[in-house]
């Protein structure tokens, strides 16, 4: 098994919503841990990420701890690379600041992993990864495409301020795209009307769960394979077809935590369960419980060898879930 994650590793500054704080390397850090823990011996994990020249070995070496990691994707020919600020208001929500920009990562930096199973991409901000190099990775490989809806439904101000956006080209993307997650805060930057007021506007925050299947169809007639919507404490849900063409939306409840130390990560933890559950199993609900999973093991410590084997992930699936 080989698999390929793209997005930014960046130097956050977390405060959580306990008051501590922490200052480490994040998002593509924690999806190829979290690969890393379940694929062991039986493949590698390529990160591809752009990182300031004097994140270089440091990022390096975090990752040297696990063998089964391939380190020469992770480059600094252009010194850029992501510093982000993050401070938590409660579990789940957070106000974010961007001060280092990593470039994107093109169509020429593939060139090593085009023959990988999964292409894991979980970008942060919207220019990081693209539509053409997700297009890019549709014609010229047979590796499935994960796509987190992080990065197209989040801008930049120009004072270093994150915020939503709307994905306004979101159909231009969806033909791409095998997998698609995303939380209720990015469906809602999503799945938007052709024209608002002003004042609906003001009441955009959280896509309404009756409105998801609605949504989900309109991802599904346009080329993507799965839609999953992971719903914080509540787990995720998820839309596929089955073999009839019939839609299916099933809600996979969250593996329990006994407590929460710091949710940063979950994201990128989650993607990276969801690729490898559905490459071994081929089944987009077996996938979200393996997603849930190592969600859950990241949320409960704020280091980054936190991951289970797989066989232990596999217990507490089955705990959880059933036999």
């Amino acid at each position: 098994m080989k698999i390929a994650v793209l997005g930014p590793i960046p130097r956050d500054r977390i405060v959580t919503h306990n008051g501590e704080t922490f200052e480490k390397y994040g998002c593509v850090i924690y999806t190829a841990a979290a690969l890393s823990a379940l694929v062991g011996d039986s493949g590698t994990v390529h990160p591809l990420c752009h990182v300031r020249k004097r994140d270089t070995e440091p990022v390096r070496d975090i990752l040297r701890q696990f063998a089964n990691v391939e380190l020469s994707g992770i480059t600094s020919a252009l010194d850029q690379g992501d510093v982000v600020q993050l401070t938590y208001l409660n579990q789940n929500k957070r106000v974010e600041r961007q001060t280092g920009f990593m470039d994107p990562i093109l169509p020429e930096d593939l060139a090593g992993v085009l023959d990988a199973d999964a292409f894991v991409c979980v970008p942060i901000t919207d220019y990081q990864v693209s539509r053409a190099t997700l297009k890019y990775i549709k014609e010229n490989s047979r590796g499935i495409t994960i796509l987190d809806a992080h990065g197209p439904t989040s801008c930049l101000t120009r004072n270093g301020e994150r915020h939503h956006r709307f994905w306004a080209d979101r159909d231009s993307w969806l033909p791409y795209i095998d997998i698609l997650k995303m939380n209720l805060e990015e469906a809602a930057c999503s799945w938007f009307e052709t024209e608002y007021s002003t004042e609906d506007l003001r009441e955009v925050a959280q896509l309404a769960m009756d409105d998801l299947p609605r949504f989900a169809r309109h991802c599904l007639d346009r080329g993507v394979k799965a839609l999953c919507v992971t719903l914080d404490q509540h787990g995720c849900v998820v839309y596929f077809r089955d073999a009839s063409g019939a839609m299916q939306e099933h809600v996979v409840k969250r593996v329990p935590v006994e407590k929460v130390v710091d949710t940063t990560g979950c994201g990128d933890s989650f993607a990276g369960g969801l690729a490898f559950g559905y490459l071994l199993h081929r089944d987009f609900v077996k996938a979200c419980q393996y997603g849930n999973a190592v969600g859950a093991q990241r949320c409960v410590s704020s280091q980054i060898a936190v991951y289970k084997s797989l066989e232990e992930t596999e217990r507490q699936i089955a705990e959880t879930y059933g036999a």
